[in-house]
């Protein structure tokens, strides 16, 4: 099956939903959105290097990321984890370090495919319409599409 790339729709004035299809078990991809050795290897931009990547994964536990920029400033990452269902679901808040509008909730959902493959639908709420569009208009289609194909190669080697 042909990779399809990455979807990106607006289910209600405050979400956005990526969806994306990869060639692994869903397993695996719970483990690559889960385990910190796997996470260091696909998170992030091109030429950002994942230098803290800690993950409590338990209901109420937390994760924190810290991401170094080519210029060498780091951004930092955190949530608290309030559904975890392996493989198939996974909920937890987002907010950054250096841009917070506000708590962000994301819910991804792995579903298995015809073949043994994967569809992942990340579906984020943010705190208001404002800041999605402000997100929308970011670049977020080009950031995810570059984000899953590093998840994509990543699966395709293990």
């Amino acid at each position: 099956m042909t990779t399809p790339s990455t979807t990106i729709s607006v289910p209600s004035d405050r979400e956005v939903a990526l969806t994306r299809y990869f060639e692994a078990p869903r397993a695996l991809v719970f483990r690559a959105l889960t385990e910190p050795e796997l996470l260091r290897r696909w998170y992030g931009p091109s030429g950002w290097q994942l230098v803290v990547c800690e993950v409590d994964l338990r209901v109420g536990g937390a994760f924190y990321f810290s991401s170094q920029r080519p210029g060498g400033k780091n951004v930092g990452q955190r949530g608290v984890y309030r559904e975890i269902t392996p493989p198939e679901r996974l909920v937890h808040s987002e907010w950054w370090e250096d841009w917070n509008p506000g708590e962000c909730v994301v819910t991804v959902v792995l579903s298995e495919a015809e073949g043994g493959g994967t569809w992942l639908t990340s579906t984020t709420l943010f705190p208001s319409r404002e800041v999605r569009d402000t997100i929308l208009e970011s670049g977020m289609k080009r950031s995810a599409e570059e984000l899953y194909g590093k998840l994509r190669d990543l699966l395709a080697a293990l």
